[in-house]
């Protein structure tokens, strides 16, 4: 079952050109700030998206590494990174996509004379022919 939260260990390692974080248990998730304030806001993105992408694949989802086993290397500052799934998910799923389309130039020249949002319209289209709402 999905979970709605996860709260993972990261550690940041501070120095003159930013910020890199690193999630112990994520391997490949590596986000990085020249701020705290964007560090915190991409560490949180970047864990949404790399569980995310676990979830998509049916990856097993590690629990987190207790922070007494966690040792950074020198400077590295231990810290927690939360996130809220249902959003992550809901903002993949409902992202847009660019699709090409061929008609006849006469119906293009037709639906351009009357401002048509072609993108409404093949929406429209779409769901009625896939009887969605």
């Amino acid at each position: 079952m999905k979970r709605d939260y996860y709260t993972y260990p990261a550690i940041f390692y501070y120095d003159e050109d930013g910020i890199s974080i690193e999630f112990p248990d994520l391997p490949g998730c590596c986000p990085c700030g020249k701020t705290e304030d964007e560090a915190f806001k991409n560490a949180t993105e970047a864990l949404g998206v790399h569980l995310f992408g676990m979830e998509l694949d049916g990856d097993e989802i590690p629990a987190p590494t207790p922070y007494r086993d966690i040792h950074p290397e020198d400077g590295g500052v231990v810290t927690t990174v939360r996130v809220y799934m249902p959003s992550i998910r809901l903002a993949k799923v409902n992202r847009s996509v660019t699709r090409t389309i061929t008609l006849p130039a006469w119906l293009n020249a037709a639906a351009m004379e009357r401002n048509v949002n072609f993108s409404q319209v093949l929406q429209d289209a779409l769901k009625q022919q896939l009887h969605l709402q």
